[in-house]
């Protein structure tokens, strides 16, 4: 318990230190990390039309962002390192960009069609994370859906984790609890889980949770 509580404290000044110092070399090898069938299958899900995204941890802005912005979607992107979201607003100069811990965001409610928390929601502790996706919840539109990566034992090689492993060279925090527990808590906070997908990208295998609000769930 005590190194979880020490991470809570910690860990967002280690992050944003280390999405500074490899902001460059982050976007340079992004191209190994396709994300394709992924972008397929959420606008599937999506179907057609185009609305208002958040992207929650939108680091450099591709591919996400620029394939929403192609589609004719607004988008809002939030990040707490300010080299990422200088890529950004230059790789997608049509989105909004935010420089903010994702826990600190505040939106109205029902204010996005869609959301995304790509490779970013295991990096804060895991109570933080369902909190967050209450919040996610509130600020998406009735029938609004949510796209996030999950970190799990194909990855951390526990059943549930709080610690840190090496990406391109560096110490990052992760955190993430069982699938079972994942999904037990999405249906407590009222969403209806649509796809899970164990996508092995770039040589790494994570958890792909498409969820979605209720179209009959009034905005709360």
């Amino acid at each position: 318990m005590a190194d979880c509580v020490a991470a809570k404290k910690t860990h967002k000044s280690d992050m944003e230190t280390v999405y500074d110092r490899f902001a460059q070399s982050y976007d340079a090898g992004r191209d190994a990390f396709n994300m394709d069938a992924v972008l397929e299958d959420f606008f599937s899900v999506l179907g057609s039309g185009s609305g208002a995204l958040l992207d929650l941890g939108c680091g450099a802005g591709v591919p996400f962002d620029d394939a929403f912005v192609q589609r004719g979607w607004s988008v809002t992107g939030v990040d707490f390192s300010e080299p990422m979201l200088e890529l950004a607003r230059r790789n997608v100069p049509q989105m909004e960009t935010l420089r903010l811990d994702m826990r600190s965001a505040d939106f109205g409610a029902g204010s996005f069609q869609a959301a995304i928390a790509a490779y970013s929601l295991f990096h804060i502790p895991a109570e933080d994370q369902f909190t967050l996706l209450e919040r996610i919840f509130g600020w998406l539109h009735p029938g609004g859906k949510l796209l996030f990566t999950y970190a799990t034992r194909e990855y951390t090689g526990s059943d549930s984790f709080d610690g840190y492993k090496e990406f391109m060279g560096q110490r990052l925090f992760y955190s993430h609890r069982t699938p079972q527990e994942l999904f037990a808590r999405l249906d407590e906070i009222g969403f209806e889980l649509l796809a899970e997908d164990y996508r092995e990208i770039g040589g790494e295998t994570f958890l792909w949770v498409t969820a979605g609000k209720p179209a009959s769930v009034g905005a709360q």
